[in-house]
């Protein structure tokens, strides 16, 4: 069994509406092998390592049903198993994961085996663990018939402890991981912008951040105070708060030397650590007090060393959000009570069988461990761990009651006393610190530290939060929610609304489109298309993103209060959507591209692909009408309300729509053309004749009649007004400027030329129906390729479509072949368009795009029209506009200065766009005429 291709999908997508891993994994020779047949021991030796899969209900529904089908009387297959194993060592590891699918692929012994994750390498690294577990309970004599290195070293407990301690540095720890939970529960969204505890709430201008439980209104100099143990100390005993007496000193001298001053007993602690790191309490004698120093020293990044007089009372964490005291936890360290007949050794066993206790922050209490610590208070003690206490004896592991070292933690939140509230909160406030943690020594809680003692023995920024969330006894608190509600108040937004667009042909042009008109109506627009990421108009990034890193990019931009976002295929198949859900979604059209890739082989497993994007819509779903495989996308879609777009006023299921009160946009025919119209509850609203939309070409580009339809529909269902629709479509044209490589007109030559990167049938069937009815004077010319990744059949299909609509035929191939032959493509158009009637002598063969475009230019004369369906669309821009560029005699007399025709960098941006229509070469032209 191994493992062939891995998916890690992020956000929704073609198997589940979160995260998801998918292995197709091939099971080779173990196809003949399912869980039964391999034998009891293979399945008890499985159960043994992971017990929690006695707990899986599988396909029937209820505890125990993975393990009753793993002893079926054919038991299961073994991608299934390793499905559930997965899941399983990612609980373990303590992250709460169920969904799980295998599906055959079709191919015999491969499966498409997905799962659920919550981080990334945890989840790869639990597929991997899971795989090699299974290998290794195989039995002797099935494995020596498999081709597979198997580890002769493989320990389960310990490859299982070293995958618990990897997913706890990857996954949140408890404070960040119960914030998230926090914002979840409301419906707020997050992105993880590290591998740590870095934690963005909200998307775009709503933004705000975590690290840990500092938040991004947290006051630096703040944050520096509590970390300064003697400001914080100066600070409160300045205000009346009860704290401790307190020395810093630099050497050991010192210490015993401020010992005796302050009076015994003494506590020691770094300046600048946290933790209970470097801590040494109750010192009583010189000799203590000097290794206190040397332990304090070690954990500190600072010189200096705080000597305190030692304050008898239980630790308690008094927790502050936002100016209020909102938790109380008495800590206890780690410890173990004496039954008068285990040893110390034994006792501490006895505690970690405690199923709330695991590795680290596994679970809400930390095992417990006999290290240096442990061992010198058992020998201060005069004990050793195999000493047998007294029954009822309480002997404590650790000096301080951190949870992370085995502690636990009591809630007394609703029995604080008063004045000890006010204390907390009035200490928090004189540091500003908005997410506070105080610690509290004083024998009981409940009185008054003007009564019976107490002091503050420090002030913590990023207060952990798990003995509150998750405390050993009393109720639990839902702190990480008050910091949630502190940084996104009643009423306050966090999320900006988000169209998602997604299609075969179109896509690009109706998002910069839609875009175009937010951006008139005075948002601040962050777009991701094939060009690459724009935010306000400016290109950000460029390439084509169109994927989940895109999607990422815009949602994590502090400026951004708009989203559109292009969605392609590809992101799809390979990672997912990268976003939970969009407010309005839209599918233009669905029709043969990239078939044959991703596992994608037919057009109606395209639109399921596609149909990603619809169901992570909230609010409307915009639907091509005229498209069946878009109509099917209806039931699917969650929404308030559908909206239709259809350019057949006659279409009966719209008709029945609209009659309904639903939504939809039509184009109207009249005597003065075709009016794009919007129906809406009963409302009729025209908007615009399509002929008025520059990107149309006076009405005559369908499809981008359709675009328009679509980006006009969009922007209605966010609530624009109609005139800044209009507005928006009346000021979009399809310029090299606004929309490279769609549908870019140049009427400078004695002919017109037009580029466009459509590269499958049904773009290339667009173009045909643009150039049958453009008024042309001259012929009809065009250079063409087709991607080299394509189907045969796909290039067959080009070529069929535009056979017939051109006087002749110059055949290209793209720069990247992708595996196909240097003249491959073009031979196979030129092919496919003789037999599909086009005389041998219309079709000119020219691999070199560069060279194919030139010779276009070159045959193109009077009154004709060029098509040119470029790949490279910046370098096919520039030839474009600068063949036959006029030569400028520099022995001319002129009556005014010309400057030369700017070079190509000066007249293209560094993102190889033009900066704008007044080119430099024309400028020159138009000043050379003038001074004639």
């Amino acid at each position: 069994m191994k493992i062939v291709s891995t998916n890690v999908f992020v956000g929704p997508n073609v198997w589940a509406g979160f995260p998801v891993i998918r292995h197709v994994i091939d099971l080779g020779l173990l196809e003949d092998w399912p869980s039964a047949k391999i034998g009891t021991t293979f399945i008890d030796g499985l159960i043994a390592a992971l017990p929690g899969l006695a707990e899986h209900g599988c396909s029937y529904g209820e505890a125990g049903g993975f393990i009753r089908r793993l002893r079926e009387d054919e038991g299961t297959w073994l991608g299934h198993v390793l499905e559930h194993c997965a899941l399983e060592v990612q609980n373990v590891a303590g992250t709460d994961v169920t969904f799980g699918r295998t599906r055959g692929t079709g191919a015999l012994g491969h499966y498409n085996m997905v799962y659920q994750y919550r981080q990334r390498d945890v989840g790869l690294a639990a597929g991997d663990l899971a795989l090699r577990l299974l290998m290794h309970l195989l039995p002797d004599d099935l494995k020596a018939q498999l081709d597979y290195k198997f580890d002769p070293d493989f320990d389960w407990d310990d490859e299982l402890r070293s995958f618990v301690l990897h997913a706890q540095r990857k996954e949140f720890g408890p404070s960040t991981g119960s914030l998230v939970k926090a914002a979840e529960d409301r419906d707020i969204p997050w992105i993880r912008l590290n591998q740590g505890s870095l934690v963005q709430f909200g998307h775009g201008k709503f933004q705000r951040r975590i690290q840990a439980t500092i938040t991004s209104e947290t006051k630096h100099i703040a944050v520096e105070i509590s970390c300064d143990k003697e400001d914080t100390h100066n600070l409160l005993n300045d205000l009346g708060l009860p704290v401790p007496q307190q020395r810093m000193v630099y050497s050991p001298r010192g210490a015993v030397e401020a010992a005796k001053t302050i009076g015994h007993p003494v506590v020691l602690k770094p300046l600048d650590a946290n933790h209970g790191r470097g801590v040494s309490i109750n010192l009583r004698t010189d000799e203590e007090v000097e290794a206190g120093f040397a332990e304090a020293k070690e954990h500190s990044k600072s010189s200096a060393i705080l000597v305190e007089s030692f304050i008898t009372g239980f630790d308690h964490r008094m927790l502050v959000v936002n100016n209020k005291l909102v938790a109380v936890a008495k800590r206890v360290p780690g410890h173990v009570i004496g039954d008068g007949k285990s040893t110390i050794s034994e006792l501490v066993d006895i505690v970690n069988q405690d199923p709330r206790r695991g590795i680290g922050h596994q679970k809400v209490l930390t095992m417990l461990e006999i290290d240096n610590q442990a061992k010198r208070l058992i020998a201060d003690a005069g004990h050793t761990v195999e000493s047998v206490l007294p029954k009822g004896e309480v002997f404590y592991l650790r000096s301080t009651a951190n949870l992370s070292t085995g502690g636990t933690a009591i809630d007394l939140t609703d029995v604080v006393h008063p004045d000890n509230r006010d204390m907390a909160e009035r200490a928090i406030m004189a540091v500003g610190l908005d997410v506070g943690g105080v610690d509290f020594l004083i024998d009981d809680i409940t009185q008054s530290y003007k009564d019976i003692g107490g002091a503050i023995v420090e002030v913590n920024a990023a207060p952990g939060f798990r003995m509150h969330v998750a405390p050993s006894e009393g109720q639990p608190r839902d702190v990480s929610g008050r910091v949630i509600d502190m940084l996104f108040p009643l009423g306050q937004e966090s999320r900006i609304p988000i169209a998602a667009i997604t299609g075969t042909n179109g896509k690009t042009t109706t998002s910069r489109m839609l875009a175009h008109i937010m951006k008139a109506s005075g948002k601040i627009v962050g777009l991701t298309s094939t060009d690459g990421v724009y935010v306000d108009g400016k290109l950000s990034v460029k390439g084509d993103m169109t994927g989940p890193k895109s999607a990422q990019i815009v949602l994590r931009d502090p400026k951004v209060d708009f989203a559109v976002m292009e969605t392609a295929r590809g992101g799809l198949v390979r990672s997912g959507l990268g976003y939970q859900r969009s407010n309005v979604a839209a599918c233009l059209n669905v029709s043969a591209d990239h078939l044959g890739l991703g596992g994608i082989d037919t057009v109606e497993e395209l639109a399921v692909v596609k149909r990603v994007v619809i169901e992570s819509a909230t609010d409307v779903a915009v639907l091509n009408a005229d498209d069946i495989n878009c109509l099917k996308m209806a039931p699917y879609a969650d929404v308030k309300s559908i909206l239709y777009v259809t350019a057949n006023p006659s279409h009966s299921l719209v008709k029945d729509h609209i009659k309904a009160g639903g939504k939809a946009i039509v184009l109207e025919s009249a005597m003065n053309g075709d009016m794009l119209t919007i129906y809406d509850n009963g409302l009729h609203m025209p908007v615009l004749w399509s002929h008025l939309i520059p990107a149309t070409l006076e009405g005559k580009a369908m499809h981008n009649v359709q675009n328009a339809m679509f980006a006009a529909a969009m922007a209605y269902c966010f609530g624009v007004d109609l005139d800044n629709i209009r507005h928006g479509l009346r000021t979009f044209d399809t310029s090299y400027f606004q929309a490279p490589g769609r549908m870019n007109v140049f009427d400078e030559h004695p002919f017109k030329v037009i580029l466009d990167y459509a590269h499958n049938p049904a773009a290339f069937g667009a173009m045909a129906d643009l150039a049958d009815r453009m008024d042309v004077k001259g012929r009809r010319i065009a250079v063409l390729a087709v991607p080299g990744d394509r189907r045969d059949q796909d290039v067959a299909d080009a070529a069929r479509i535009l056979a017939g609509h051109f006087d002749h035929y110059i055949c290209k191939a793209d720069d990247n072949r992708r595996r196909r032959g240097h003249d491959e493509i073009p031979q196979m158009l030129r092919r496919e368009l003789i037999s599909n009637g086009v005389a041998e002598d219309a079709i000119t063969v020219i691999p070199d795009e560069t060279e194919a475009v030139d010779a276009g230019l070159e045959m193109a004369g009077q009154g004709d029209l060029l098509v040119i369906f470029g790949d490279n669309s910046a370098r096919c821009w520039k030839q474009i506009i600068y063949f036959n560029a006029p030569q400028v005699d520099d022995a001319a007399p002129l009556a005014v200065p010309v400057p030369a025709p700017a070079p190509f960098e000066e007249v293209f941006d560094s993102d190889q766009n033009i900066v704008s229509d007044a080119r430099g070469v024309l400028l020159a032209k138009v000043q050379v005429e003038d001074a004639d």
